[in-house]
């Protein structure tokens, strides 16, 4: 490939996998109880960061996925049913049982809420530990840098924006680095049985937590059978990977069982749409389009640097002499961040009817981190000429990912079906170009070609990367303010209900039914404030057992003001509500 794998560069991506000791660089910086030190306020920092940005969200606003786990995690917990985006099929409950402690005891939802906010952001804030040990234990950076290095990772609106939902995506990014991690630990001593349980059981985390988890399973599983039949790996490592690997999978479908009854599944199973829209030419140039957008999105928030981590990858899988644990890690990462994306672009295939995105990269977002970590190690190990052909090339892919992203957006625009642009799609472009109303993918390219430029060439000077990586996680914390002040307060503001129905007389223990007429996120929140029953919806009549009743209202006069639901016809009155929502509280007269 274009980096070619010198001895500095070998060492960047080699660390402990291939057996090196510690290097004198390294034993240069700080002591290891200083580096724990580090580490452990480090992550408090991060956690107590992460609960600051999420306070003006105080109910859900990614809906139906938010509903969606959150209902689920309360039927865990014992409460009521609810409603469900999911379908049978694709379903996990993972992440929902992980969450569900937020839902025991008699809190109000906010209460549970922010408690499920406080689970992400303790297993998200460990990015910070991970990324450190990937830098030290498997790329061989010395533990300054490696601290900065993890800093950068553990900031990245990649990393940290979907922790401050109820989202899967909230502990996704950790679980890659931590697979990663565990994975060349095992690489390293194939026959310890506790590596082999540990790098499986991180695998079937995340098969556990997502969809997106299959494909890292099989990665992870066809490692383990190569390894098996190249007689690496022992009979009992072996029998323990397939076994805990066959525990996850059995373990979803416990829990599934578990769900049964419990919850309204509203989602439509997958058939044979996706190879029907594959063999069709337009099919097929949606899934390549997909594909290099999510490609772009990991060039661009990374500046790039994610390219200099796949050359050096692709180097040790192609180059004789690799020492295997390094060859066979570098497979794994590359397959499952290529799959992944892959298996994203299918899926959105499959649905003809959805909308497109100018860019979804929600699957693949999990993985920038990683790739962060390795690129910034070869920036700062690799030789300076390969490293300089390497990022020059780099930033060209970076430069013509953007052009083919701008282009894709005039094509859709003069075919007369504009791509749909929304924050939960790249969040970080979105403040990254200031893109707050249209997707700006040239300047991105342009800002992630400087930020990247910027890396190599002061990184490369003795005390020139410790204001690099400073500005790095600078911009990515102003980046996240942006969103949080720009996006999420005026979202969780539009989507939250004012007044509350307690605000409005609404009594615990009272029967309750919504109106399938007013707007889908305030009424699935109304839903959430009804923690102790479940809540069935209607179209027209509500069902003859509800005390109380949320439905449509629009009392100024003009054409709208006809969608009223009336109550009076079936024995309600109304109390209050909010006309600007356009909803009411209605209750059952006597």
């Amino acid at each position: 490939m274009v980096l070619q794998t010198g001895t500095a560069t070998e060492t960047a991506v080699r660390g402990p996998v291939s057996g090196t000791g510690e290097s004198p660089e390294r034993r240069r910086g700080p002591s290891r109880r200083l580096v724990v030190v580090l580490l452990v306020l480090g992550w408090l920092a991060g956690v107590l960061w992460r609960l600051w940005l999420a306070r003006s969200v105080q109910m859900p606003v990614a809906h139906t996925d938010e509903d969606s786990y959150l209902n689920a995690a309360r039927a865990f917990a014992g409460g009521p049913s609810g409603y469900s985006s999911e379908n049978s099929v694709l379903r996990r409950a993972g992440y929902q049982l992980l969450i569900s402690p937020a839902f025991l005891g008699d809190h109000s939802f906010t209460t549970s809420y922010g408690l499920v906010r406080l689970v992400n952001a303790v297993v998200n804030s460990a990015m910070l530990p991970l990324a450190y040990l990937l830098g030290t234990r498997v790329l061989g950076v010395s533990r300054w840098r490696a601290l900065g290095i993890a800093a950068v990772a553990a900031t990245m609106p990649a990393t940290l924006f979907y922790s401050l939902f109820a989202l899967t995506d909230s502990v996704l990014a950790a679980l890659t680095v931590a697979w990663i991690l565990l994975l060349a630990t095992w690489l390293r001593r194939p026959d310890r049985m506790i590596a082999a349980f540990g790098a499986t059981a991180a695998a079937g985390a995340y098969y556990l937590i997502h969809v997106r988890g299959v494909i890292v399973l099989a990665v992870h599983l066809g490692v383990v059978l190569l390894w098996a039949v190249r007689r690496r790996l022992g009979v009992r490592p072996l029998l323990v990977a397939v076994g805990t690997a066959a525990v996850a999978v059995v373990l979803n479908e416990v829990l599934k069982r578990l769900l049964d009854g419990k919850l309204i599944l509203n989602g439509s199973d997958p058939g044979g749409s996706t190879l029907k829209a594959l063999l069709s030419s337009k099919g097929a140039a949606f899934v390549l389009a997909s594909l290099t957008t999510q490609v772009w999105y990991v060039l661009a928030i990374t500046g790039g640097l994610a390219a200099l981590g796949w050359f050096v990858a692709v180097r040790l899988v192609v180059r004789r002499g690799t020492d295997p644990a390094q060859r066979w890690l570098a497979i794994a990462a590359l397959a499952a961040t290529l799959g992944v994306a892959l298996g994203c672009a299918l899926v959105l295939v499959g649905v003809p009817s959805a909308t497109r995105d100018a860019v979804y990269a929600r699957y693949v977002h999990a993985f920038a981190p990683l790739w962060l970590v390795v690129g910034l190690a070869v920036a700062f190990r690799a030789p300076r000429r390969a490293l300089v052909v390497g990022y020059a090339t780099a930033a060209a892919l970076t430069a013509a990912g953007g052009g083919f992203v701008a282009w894709r957006l005039a094509d859709a625009v003069r075919d007369g079906s504009p791509l749909r642009y929304g924050v939960f799609a790249a969040p970080d472009l979105m403040a990254m170009t200031g893109g707050w109303t249209h997707f700006r993918p040239l300047l991105g390219s342009a800002i992630a070609v400087g930020a990247g430029a910027a890396v190599v060439l002061l990184g490369r000077f003795r005390w020139g990367w410790q204001p690099v990586l400073a500005l790095a996680v600078a911009g990515q914390m102003v980046m996240m303010g942006l969103l949080t002040d720009r996006v999420l307060a005026p979202m969780s503001d539009a989507l939250a209900p004012s007044p509350t129905l307690a605000q409005l007389g609404l009594r615990k223990g009272e029967t309750v039914a919504t109106s399938s007429a007013y707007h889908l996120g305030l009424r699935l929140n109304h839903e959430h404030e009804i923690t102790w029953t479940s809540v069935p919806n209607f179209v027209s009549e509500p069902p003859p057992d509800v005390d109380v009743v949320v439905a449509r209202w629009y009392p100024q006069p003009g054409p709208r003001h006809s969608w009223d639901w009336d109550g009076t016809r079936y024995g309600f009155h109304r109390i209050g509500g909010n006309p600007d929502q356009h909803w009411a509280l209605w209750r059952r007269d006597g």
